[in-house]
Protein backbone atom coordinates (compact mmCIF):
# COMPACT_ATOMS: atom_id res chain seq x y z
CA UNK A 1 0.00 0.00 0.00
CA UNK A 2 1.18 3.51 -0.55
CA UNK A 3 -0.07 6.46 2.01
CA UNK A 4 -0.23 9.53 -0.07
CA UNK A 5 -0.16 13.01 0.83
CA UNK A 6 -3.22 15.05 -0.41
CA UNK A 7 -3.87 18.63 1.43
CA UNK A 8 -7.66 18.48 3.28
CA UNK A 9 -7.49 14.59 3.84
CA UNK A 10 -6.71 12.11 6.19
CA UNK A 11 -5.82 8.23 5.85
CA UNK A 12 -5.74 8.26 2.39
CA UNK A 13 -3.63 5.45 0.21
CA UNK A 14 -3.17 3.49 -2.97
CA UNK A 15 -4.07 -0.29 -2.16
CA UNK A 16 -2.35 -1.31 -5.07
CA UNK A 17 1.18 -3.61 -5.00
CA UNK A 18 -0.34 -6.34 -2.83
CA UNK A 19 0.26 -10.17 -3.83
CA UNK A 20 -2.73 -11.60 -5.66
CA UNK A 21 -1.77 -14.99 -6.26
CA UNK A 22 0.93 -15.10 -8.59
CA UNK A 23 -0.46 -11.66 -9.47
CA UNK A 24 -0.64 -7.90 -7.90
CA UNK A 25 -3.10 -6.03 -7.30
CA UNK A 26 -2.70 -2.75 -9.90
CA UNK A 27 -1.45 0.49 -8.86
CA UNK A 28 -3.72 3.56 -9.29
CA UNK A 29 -6.59 1.48 -9.81
CA UNK A 30 -8.12 1.65 -5.98
CA UNK A 31 -7.98 4.73 -3.44
CA UNK A 32 -8.93 4.82 -0.13
CA UNK A 33 -9.72 7.57 2.12
CA UNK A 34 -11.74 9.91 4.56
CA UNK A 35 -14.04 12.34 3.87
CA UNK A 36 -13.22 15.27 1.63
CA UNK A 37 -15.00 17.99 3.15
CA UNK A 38 -11.78 19.44 4.04
CA UNK A 39 -10.05 18.98 0.48
CA UNK A 40 -7.72 21.98 -0.70
CA UNK A 41 -7.08 22.83 -3.97
CA UNK A 42 -3.60 21.66 -4.15
CA UNK A 43 -5.23 18.26 -2.95
CA UNK A 44 -8.40 18.31 -5.50
CA UNK A 45 -5.82 19.03 -8.50
CA UNK A 46 -3.86 15.50 -7.08
CA UNK A 47 -7.06 13.71 -6.72
CA UNK A 48 -8.83 14.83 -10.49
CA UNK A 49 -5.39 14.06 -11.79
CA UNK A 50 -5.43 9.98 -10.54
CA UNK A 51 -9.34 9.10 -10.01
CA UNK A 52 -12.36 9.06 -12.00
CA UNK A 53 -14.60 8.08 -9.84
CA UNK A 54 -15.44 8.43 -5.97
CA UNK A 55 -17.79 6.13 -3.77
CA UNK A 56 -19.08 7.68 -1.17
CA UNK A 57 -20.34 5.47 1.57
CA UNK A 58 -21.66 7.82 4.09
CA UNK A 59 -25.34 8.54 4.62
CA UNK A 60 -27.48 12.36 3.79
CA UNK A 61 -27.14 13.48 7.31
CA UNK A 62 -23.15 12.71 7.69
CA UNK A 63 -23.05 14.63 3.87
CA UNK A 64 -25.26 17.34 4.74
CA UNK A 65 -22.41 17.72 7.38
CA UNK A 66 -19.56 17.63 5.82
CA UNK A 67 -19.93 18.18 2.14
CA UNK A 68 -17.42 16.87 -0.48
CA UNK A 69 -14.92 19.47 -1.72
CA UNK A 70 -14.18 17.43 -4.68
CA UNK A 71 -15.38 18.77 -7.91
CA UNK A 72 -15.36 17.48 -11.51
CA UNK A 73 -15.03 13.93 -10.25
CA UNK A 74 -18.25 11.65 -10.53
CA UNK A 75 -20.03 10.12 -7.11
CA UNK A 76 -21.56 7.72 -6.77
CA UNK A 77 -23.64 7.40 -3.19
CA UNK A 78 -24.34 4.39 -1.46
CA UNK A 79 -25.12 4.75 2.08
CA UNK A 80 -24.07 1.95 3.89
CA UNK A 81 -25.43 1.84 7.16
CA UNK A 82 -29.01 1.09 7.63
CA UNK A 83 -29.60 3.32 10.42
CA UNK A 84 -27.64 5.92 11.75
CA UNK A 85 -24.25 6.22 12.54
CA UNK A 86 -24.61 7.31 16.39
CA UNK A 87 -27.09 4.10 16.62
CA UNK A 88 -24.14 1.96 17.12
CA UNK A 89 -22.55 3.99 19.88
CA UNK A 90 -25.98 4.12 21.79
CA UNK A 91 -26.25 0.45 21.58
CA UNK A 92 -22.29 -0.25 22.66
CA UNK A 93 -21.81 -2.29 19.35
CA UNK A 94 -18.08 -3.60 19.40
CA UNK A 95 -16.32 -3.13 16.11
CA UNK A 96 -17.11 -7.08 15.17
CA UNK A 97 -20.96 -6.70 15.73
CA UNK A 98 -20.73 -3.53 13.65
CA UNK A 99 -18.86 -5.75 10.76
CA UNK A 100 -21.29 -8.34 11.11
CA UNK A 101 -24.09 -6.05 11.09
CA UNK A 102 -22.90 -4.63 7.71
CA UNK A 103 -22.30 -8.09 6.24
CA UNK A 104 -25.76 -9.35 6.84
CA UNK A 105 -28.08 -5.76 6.63
CA UNK A 106 -26.12 -4.18 3.88
CA UNK A 107 -24.98 -7.23 1.65
CA UNK A 108 -26.70 -5.36 -2.02
CA UNK A 109 -25.08 -2.03 -1.16
CA UNK A 110 -21.88 -3.75 -0.62
CA UNK A 111 -22.11 -5.55 -4.42
CA UNK A 112 -22.91 -2.08 -5.77
CA UNK A 113 -19.66 -0.38 -4.30
CA UNK A 114 -17.87 -3.12 -5.37
CA UNK A 115 -19.45 -3.08 -8.86
CA UNK A 116 -18.12 0.71 -9.21
CA UNK A 117 -14.55 -0.64 -8.17
CA UNK A 118 -15.23 -3.53 -11.29
CA UNK A 119 -15.91 -0.65 -13.63
CA UNK A 120 -12.32 -0.41 -14.00
CA UNK A 121 -11.87 3.65 -13.40
CA UNK A 122 -9.84 4.88 -10.95
CA UNK A 123 -11.76 4.94 -8.00
CA UNK A 124 -11.37 6.45 -4.85
CA UNK A 125 -13.70 4.28 -1.78
CA UNK A 126 -14.35 6.41 0.92
CA UNK A 127 -17.17 7.45 4.28
CA UNK A 128 -16.12 9.82 7.03
CA UNK A 129 -12.58 8.51 8.47
CA UNK A 130 -12.23 5.68 6.12
CA UNK A 131 -11.80 2.99 8.29
CA UNK A 132 -15.34 0.94 8.90
CA UNK A 133 -17.06 1.19 5.63
CA UNK A 134 -14.40 2.01 3.62
CA UNK A 135 -12.28 -1.27 5.39
CA UNK A 136 -14.80 -3.60 5.14
CA UNK A 137 -15.87 -2.77 1.26
CA UNK A 138 -12.48 -2.65 0.38
CA UNK A 139 -11.15 -5.79 2.25
CA UNK A 140 -13.98 -7.64 0.35
CA UNK A 141 -13.43 -6.20 -3.27
CA UNK A 142 -9.43 -7.38 -2.75
CA UNK A 143 -10.26 -10.56 -1.30
CA UNK A 144 -12.72 -11.48 -3.98
CA UNK A 145 -9.87 -11.29 -6.48
CA UNK A 146 -7.65 -13.48 -4.33
CA UNK A 147 -5.05 -11.06 -2.49
CA UNK A 148 -3.08 -11.87 -0.28
CA UNK A 149 -5.44 -12.44 3.29
CA UNK A 150 -2.69 -11.21 5.49
CA UNK A 151 -1.93 -7.99 3.23
CA UNK A 152 -5.62 -7.12 3.11
CA UNK A 153 -5.64 -7.62 6.94
CA UNK A 154 -3.16 -5.46 7.48
CA UNK A 155 -3.91 -2.29 4.44
CA UNK A 156 -7.14 -2.48 7.14
CA UNK A 157 -4.96 -2.49 10.15
CA UNK A 158 -2.89 0.52 9.12
CA UNK A 159 -5.83 3.21 9.25
CA UNK A 160 -5.53 3.61 13.09
CA UNK A 161 -2.45 5.22 12.51
CA UNK A 162 -3.42 7.26 9.80
CA UNK A 163 -6.44 9.01 12.02
CA UNK A 164 -5.40 12.37 13.08
CA UNK A 165 -4.58 12.49 16.96
CA UNK A 166 -6.46 15.76 17.48
CA UNK A 167 -9.19 14.11 15.88
CA UNK A 168 -8.99 11.53 18.22
CA UNK A 169 -8.29 12.99 21.38
CA UNK A 170 -11.70 15.57 20.44
CA UNK A 171 -13.63 12.56 19.82
CA UNK A 172 -12.34 10.34 22.89
CA UNK A 173 -13.21 13.94 25.02
CA UNK A 174 -16.68 14.06 23.74
CA UNK A 175 -17.57 10.21 23.94
CA UNK A 176 -16.50 10.08 27.69
CA UNK A 177 -18.48 12.54 28.48
CA UNK A 178 -21.70 11.90 26.48
CA UNK A 179 -21.93 7.99 26.59
CA UNK A 180 -19.62 7.08 29.67
CA UNK A 181 -21.43 3.37 29.64
CA UNK A 182 -20.27 3.10 25.83
CA UNK A 183 -17.63 0.46 26.72
CA UNK A 184 -16.71 0.30 22.79
CA UNK A 185 -17.10 3.15 21.80
CA UNK A 186 -13.40 4.49 21.63
CA UNK A 187 -13.17 1.26 19.52
CA UNK A 188 -15.86 1.69 17.42
CA UNK A 189 -14.47 5.86 16.70
CA UNK A 190 -10.49 5.02 16.33
CA UNK A 191 -9.32 1.73 16.61
CA UNK A 192 -8.53 -0.69 13.33
CA UNK A 193 -7.56 -4.06 15.10
CA UNK A 194 -6.33 -7.02 12.22
CA UNK A 195 -7.83 -9.53 14.17
CA UNK A 196 -11.51 -8.20 14.07
CA UNK A 197 -11.04 -7.81 10.23
CA UNK A 198 -9.23 -11.37 9.93
CA UNK A 199 -12.18 -12.86 11.93
CA UNK A 200 -14.91 -11.15 10.05
CA UNK A 201 -13.21 -12.36 6.53
CA UNK A 202 -12.61 -15.79 8.12
CA UNK A 203 -16.47 -15.74 9.68
CA UNK A 204 -17.12 -14.86 5.53
CA UNK A 205 -15.23 -18.01 4.13
CA UNK A 206 -16.90 -19.92 6.88
CA UNK A 207 -20.58 -19.15 6.18
CA UNK A 208 -21.02 -18.90 2.16
CA UNK A 209 -17.58 -20.85 1.16
CA UNK A 210 -15.54 -17.56 0.15
CA UNK A 211 -15.53 -13.63 -0.36
CA UNK A 212 -16.34 -14.28 -4.11
CA UNK A 213 -19.26 -16.43 -3.53
CA UNK A 214 -20.75 -14.14 -0.19
CA UNK A 215 -20.39 -11.23 -3.19
CA UNK A 216 -22.53 -13.64 -6.00
CA UNK A 217 -24.85 -14.73 -3.55
CA UNK A 218 -25.65 -11.08 -2.61
CA UNK A 219 -26.03 -10.01 -6.56
CA UNK A 220 -23.22 -9.80 -7.97
CA UNK A 221 -22.90 -12.00 -11.22
CA UNK A 222 -19.56 -14.04 -12.23
CA UNK A 223 -19.17 -12.28 -15.20
CA UNK A 224 -18.91 -8.36 -12.64
CA UNK A 225 -16.17 -10.88 -10.45
CA UNK A 226 -13.91 -11.42 -13.49
CA UNK A 227 -14.41 -7.51 -14.64
CA UNK A 228 -12.88 -7.17 -10.95
CA UNK A 229 -10.32 -9.07 -11.42
CA UNK A 230 -9.64 -7.62 -14.54
CA UNK A 231 -9.52 -3.92 -13.23
CA UNK A 232 -8.07 -5.19 -9.72
CA UNK A 233 -5.23 -7.60 -11.16
CA UNK A 234 -1.66 -6.92 -13.28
Amino acid sequence: MTVLAVGGVANIRDVGGMAAGSSRVRAGVLFRSGHLAQLTAEGGAILSGRVRHVVDLRDDIEVEREPSALTGVPTTRIPLFLGSVGSFFAQNMDLAAMYRHLIDESAPRLVDAVRVIAAGEPTLVHCTVGKDRTGVTVALALSAVGADRDAVVSDYALTASQLPPERNRAIVQYLRAHLPDATNAVELATASPAPVMAALLADIDARYGSIAAYLRQAGMSQAELDALSAALLD
